[in-house]
């Protein structure tokens, strides 16, 4: 893991920083700093489109994809300038780091030149159906049924926080495709079309006040039958391969989200004399060690296989979802009663905001004990533990 940047590297940088900045001080200042995903979705989309001409949307892709096949330490640097930058939460980000990066992976030719081009143009935004209301962490429970019919997938079941579905133009859909399959058997990846009269989308208002998550019927939609990533049975590994992208490159942007969100606590107690108490600064200092922690973690996972995520990916979500929930409590004793209080329409601070999404972390995408069981199962290879009626 080397620390120190070669020219080249620096240069690419500078080029990422200065484009930033002239369109987030320039054409795109509203969207400055911008982290509620369910305001401004136009303009929103008018920044995937801008970001997709000027060739910085999706740049790990291959260029042929319309990406700048960058290596690792350009993803790195320019998911950390963009974060510096003030980007705004990106709407497209489902469909550039985990829809595209499974179909350039797993697609047919016919796939790649159906889906990649409107992805790094910005002009297809996409959403992940996979949790349902009994299978969330438990993933392999899921009930939504596809079946094939005169060329077509029809699709009848339910998804449940559904991340943007209300503004998606596609899904990627695990769903079973065996009738009487259980567990990880006979279920499939299909890409499905959102806006049509078979799919039902009702936003989940949640307790920031934001509307990020859904709730998603399907009551015979359709998609067309090679609409489908892999073989159909093959559901599990592709899923699977979605979600090892989810631990890739984007973590150091998130990581540098992180730390914006710390400098404004600090800002905050030393504005309002809390930097003085020994036991916020106590925790202010862990709180920048773990970061610090997290950062060369990640460095060291990703460097470790150049670039293709390992084992120690495993541990990853456990440690930043308890991190960052405890930066959400923390930013709450620094900033006082006064975070209690919302303004009107029911709007909270940023930092507010944060510390109430915070509390969801260590439950999406695998509560921590799930996590710890996939530590445990699939990185130690401990025996697996027992499951009630199986």
């Amino acid at each position: 893991m080397r620390l120190q940047l070669p020219a080249a590297a620096e240069a690419f940088r500078d080029a990422a920083a200065a484009w930033l900045r002239t369109q987030l001080t320039g054409p795109f200042a509203a969207l400055r700093g911008l982290r509620n995903l369910t305001e401004s979705v136009e303009e929103r989309r008018r920044w995937e489109q801008a970001l997709g001409a000027a060739g910085w949307s999706c740049i790990g892709w291959p260029a042929m994809w319309g990406g700048r096949g960058a290596d690792l330490t350009q993803q790195v640097l320019f998911a950390e300038e963009y974060a510096r930058a003030g980007g705004p939460n990106r709407i497209g980000h489902i469909g550039v780091e985990l829809a595209g990066p499974t179909i350039i992976a797993l697609g047919t030719p016919a796939q790649h030149a159906r889906f990649l081009p409107g992805i790094a143009r910005g002009d297809d935004i996409w959403c992940q159906a996979y949790s349902e209301p009994e299978a969330g962490s438990d993933l392999a429970n899921v009930r939504t049924a596809a079946r094939l019919s005169g060329g077509h997938w029809v699709l009848d079941g339910q998804k449940v926080w559904t991340s943007l579905a209300q503004f998606a133009d596609w899904a990627f859909v695990l769903c079973r495709t065996e009738p009487g399959s259980r567990g990880r058997q006979g279920l499939s990846y299909l890409l499905v079309p959102m806006r049509q009269a078979g799919v039902v989308v009702r936003p989940i208002r949640q307790m920031t006040g934001e509307s990020e998550f859904n709730e998603v019927f399907f009551d015979g939609a359709r998609t067309a039958a090679d609409n489908i990533v892999g073989a159909p049975g093959d559901g599990w590994r592709v899923a699977m391969t979605t979600l090892g992208f989810e631990r890739g490159v984007s973590t150091l942007g998130q990581q540098m989200d992180f730390f914006n969100e710390l400098a404004a606590i600090v800002d905050v107690a030393r504005r309002n004399g809390r930097a003085r108490d020994p036991l916020i600064r106590q925790r202010l200092a862990d709180a920048h060690i773990g970061l610090r922690v997290m950062r060369y973690n990640a460095l060291a996972m990703l460097s470790a296989d150049g670039g293709v995520v390992n084992g120690a990916a495993y541990c990853y979500k456990l440690y930043w979802a308890s991190w960052h929930r405890k930066l959400g409590e923390l930013a709450m004793d620094v900033v006082g009663a006064e975070a209690e209080i919302g303004a009107e329409g029911y709007r909270f601070s940023a930092l507010t905001t944060m510390y109430l999404s915070s509390r969801a972390d260590t439950i999406y995408a695998g509560t921590n004990q799930i996590q710890r069981n996939i530590i445990a199962e699939r990185a130690l290879g401990l025996p697996r533990e027992e499951r009630q009626g199986k």
